[in-house]
C-alpha cells in the first residue's frame, strides 16, 4: 500500500486505539492532549515515511513515537508536570521513562471505557455521534462535516464543547457499576445504532452507502461482545441486525450507482457468511427475557435476509413491525410497516394505511406510493415518484426514481 494510502488506513484504524490508551493514562478531562499527541505522531510519520521510507513495522513504529512525544511533552510543559505527571507517577516509576501498555487487551479495554464516556447521557446526542467519530473512529472534521450535512466550523464547535462537558463532568474512566450497566448501555447501542443507519442510509450527496461508518459501529459492537460485563443479549440483537444489513451491501448498489430497492435486489449478491454470524448473534440474543426494539428488527431483518420464499413471510414481518411500534413508534417504522402490509394483504390495504401517515415532506413516503401505486393506478405512481424525486438528497437516490419513471413510461 503507498505512503499516501497507508497513513490515512492507519489514522483510521490506529489513532482511535492511541487515543484511547492516553486517554486512560492521562484523564477524560486530557481527551485533547491525547489528539494533540496523536496528530503529531502522524505527521511525524508523514515527513519520516516520504523521506526516509516506511519502517519494518509500521503499527509499532506509530506506537513507540506516540510514547516518545507523550514523555517529551509531559517533560516540556509545566502546567501538565503538576496536572497530569502526579497521576502517572502513581502509575509508572519514572515519568521519563513511561510505559504506555499497546497489548490488545489494554487497547479493548481502552476502548470500552472511552465508548461508554463519549455516549454518557449528559452530553448532547449530536455531540456524542460526533465524538464517536472523530475520536473512537478516526475521521476526519471534514468527513464528520459531511455526515451531518454541515460545515467543519460547525463540528469543530460542536466536538470542542463536548470536550469541555467531558471535562466538567470529571468522569472517570471506567464501566459503569453493575445497577447502572444496563442503562448505560442502552445508550452507547443507541450510538452505534445511529452510527451505522448514518452509514446504511448516508444523506450525503454522493456516498448513499458509506461502508466504512457501518463497518466501524459492528466494530465496536463486536467489542461490547467480546466483554464478559457488556455481552447482553440486546446488545447480540443489534449486531445481528447490523449484520443482516451488511450482508446486502454488494446488492444495494448498481455499477452507475443507482440505489436497488429490496424486491430488485440479486439475492447471489447477499453475503452467505454474514447471514450466518447473524443468525448466531441473533440466536445469543434470544437468552434473555427482555424484547428490546433491537430483537425486532433483528428478526424483520431475518426474514428480508432469508432467501427461502415463506408463503407467511410477510405477515410475519407484519406483526414484528406492530410489536415494534408498540415499543418505540417512528414514522419510518410506521411506512415500513404499510409496505409489509401491502404484501401480507392486499395493495390497496397498504396504500390507505400510508396515506394515512401523511408523510408528505419525505422522499422515502412518495418513493413507498408510487411502488405501491405502479401495479392500480399509473398515473398517480408517476405523481409520487416525481415528487420523490424533487425530496431526495443524493444522487443516487435520483438516479433510482428517474429509472422508476422510464419504466412508467413504457408501460404507457
Amino acid at each position: 500500500m503507498p505512503n499516501k494510502e497507508l497513513i490515512p488506513h492507519l489514522f483510521r484504524t490506529e489513532s482511535s486505539k492511541i487515543i484511547a490508551v492516553l486517554t486512560k493514562v492521562f484523564g477524560l478531562a486530557h481527551v485533547a492532549l491525547a489528539e494533540d499527541i496523536v496528530s503529531d505522531t502522524f505527521l511525524t510519520a508523514t515527513e519520516k515515511w516520504a523521506s526516509e521510507g516506511l519502517p519494518d513495522n509500521p503499527t509499532a513504529w506509530l506506537y513507540a513515537v506516540a510514547k516518545n512525544k507523550t514523555r517529551d511533552f509531559l517533560r516540556r510543559d509545566q502546567h501538565f508536570s503538576h496536572t497530569i505527571a502526579p497521576t502517572v507517577k502513581a502509575q509508572q516509576s519514572e515519568m521519563e521513562e513511561i510505559q504506555l501498555d499497546w497489548s490488545e487487551k489494554n487497547i479493548t479495554d481502552s476502548q470500552l471505557k472511552m465508548m461508554f464516556a463519549i455516549c454518557h447521557p449528559d452530553i448532547p446526542e449530536e455531540a456524542q455521534v460526533g465524538l464517536a467519530l472523530r475520536i473512537l473512529c478516526g475521521f476526519g472534521i471534514e468527513e464528520i462535516a459531511l455526515a451531518f450535512l454541515t460545515s467543519k466550523a460547525v463540528i469543530n464547535k460542536r466536538l470542542y464543547r463536548a470536550k469541555e462537558k467531558l471535562r466538567s463532568l470529571a468522569l472517570p474512566m471506567e464501566l459503569p457499576s453493575p445497577p447502572e450497566m444496563d442503562k448505560r448501555l442502552e445508550n452507547v447501542l443507541r450510538i452505534l445504532y445511529l452510527l451505522f443507519n448514518e452509514g446504511y442510509y448516508s444523506q450525503t450527496k454522493h456516498l448513499p452507502l458509506r461502508k466504512e461508518l457501518c463497518l466501524e459501529a459492528m466494530r465496536l459492537n463486536y467489542l461490547l461482545i467480546e466483554h464478559e460485563r457488556t455481552n447482553k443479549p440486546f446488545v447480540n440483537a443489534l449486531l445481528s441486525l447490523m449484520c443482516f444489513h451488511a450482508s446486502r451491501f454488494e446488492a444495494r448498489m448498481s455499477k452507475v450507482g443507482e440505489i436497488i430497492l429490496y424486491d430488485d435486489q440479486d439475492r447471489s449478491l447477499w453475503d452467505d457468511d454474514l447471514i450466518a454470524k447473524a443468525n448466531h448473534f441473533l440466536i445469543e440474543s434470544a437468552k434473555g427475557d427482555v424484547i428490546t426494539k433491537y430483537h425486532l428488527e433483528a428478526s424483520i431483518a431475518y426474514w428480508h435476509a432469508t432467501k427461502q420464499q415463506a408463503t407467511d413471510k410477510w405477515e410475519h414481518i407484519l406483526q414484528l413491525y406492530n410489536r415494534l411500534l408498540q415499543i418505540e413508534y417512528s414514522p419510518i417504522a410506521a411506512l415500513n410497516r404499510t409496505y409489509a402490509l401491502a404484501q401480507a394483504n392486499g395493495v390497496k390495504k397498504g396504500i390507505q394505511a400510508a396515506e394515512k401517515l401523511a408523510l408528505v415532506e419525505a422522499y422515502s413516503y412518495h418513493l413507498l406510493l408510487g411502488n405501491l401505486y405502479s401495479s392500480v393506478a399509473i398515473d398517480k405512481a408517476k405523481s409520487h415518484y416525481r415528487l420523490a424525486q424533487q425530496l431526495a438528497k443524493s444522487e443516487a437516490e435520483k438516479k433510482t426514481i428517474a429509472e422508476y419513471l422510464r419504466r412508467m413510461e413504457t408501460i404507457d
